[in-house]
C-alpha cells in the first residue's frame, strides 16, 4: 500500500477539499487528486471548476494507503453511490489503510465501512445517524482521529482536519510546523 489520494465528485465542498490538500502539501505529503469521472475537471458545489491529477481511467492504485473524501452536496452523495470506490475503500481500510472524511462524508461514505463500531467520529450535524446506527460514537469536535479513521466537522474545520491527517502521516512536529506557518 502506498499513495495518498483525495477523491473528487461533482458537487464537492471547495474549502474542505482545497484547504485540506493545501495543508498536506505544506507538510510535504504528495496527495493526488482523483476524479471519480472520466474528465480531468470537477465542479464544486459553488460552481468552481478545478483540474485533478488523475481521472478514473488514470487511477491504478489497487489499495491506497490513504483515501480522503471531502464533503459537499451533491458531491458526497456521488462518492457514496460509486460502488467500485466504496469497495476499494472497504478493501484498503481492511488492509490497514487510512480513511479520512469531512462534513457529510463520514455519514454517507465512511458508514459504508464494514466495522466502525466503537469508533469516535465527527461530521456535519445531521449526517451522524448512519455511523451511530453502526455503533460509532459521535462527538462535535473539529477533527477526530481514532486509529486509522480521521473525520472532520465541516468547511470551517477543514484546516484542522488537514492538520489531523498530517499529524497521522508525518508526525506532530510536522503538523505543529505547518500550524505555526498558518499562524494558528
Amino acid at each position: 500500500m502506498e499513495g495518498v489520494y483525495m477523491f473528487f465528485a461533482d458537487g464537492f465542498e471547495d474549502m474542505e477539499a482545497i484547504a485540506t490538500r493545501d495543508v498536506l502539501l505544506r507538510g510535504g505529503v504528495d496527495v493526488q487528486t482523483v476524479s471519480i469521472n472520466d474528465e480531468p475537471f470537477v465542479t464544486s458545489s459553488h460552481g468552481i471548476t478545478v483540474s485533478v491529477d488523475l481521472t478514473r481511467d488514470d487511477f491504478d492504485d489497487d489499495c491506497p494507503a490513504v483515501m480522503i473524501f471531502p464533503g459537499g452536496m451533491p458531491g458526497t452523495k456521488n462518492l457514496a453511490a460509486d460502488k467500485a470506490l466504496m469497495a476499494l475503500m472497504r478493501k484498503c481500510y481492511k488492509h490497514d489503510g487510512v480513511v479520512a472524511a469531512i462534513c457529510a462524508a463520514p455519514g454517507l461514505v465512511v458508514s459504508q465501512l464494514d466495522d466502525v463500531s466503537s469508533k469516535r467520529f465527527t461530521c456535519f450535524e445531521g449526517f451522524q445517524d448512519p455511523m451511530i446506527a453502526k455503533g460509532a460514537i459521535f462527538t462535535p469536535e473539529s477533527a477526530v482521529v481514532d486509529g486509522r479513521l480521521i473525520t472532520g466537522r465541516g468547511a470551517g474545520h477543514a484546516v484542522n482536519f488537514g492538520l489531523a491527517i498530517l499529524e497521522v502521516l508525518k508526525g506532530k512536529e510536522t503538523a505543529d510546523r505547518v500550524r505555526a506557518g498558518l499562524m494558528l
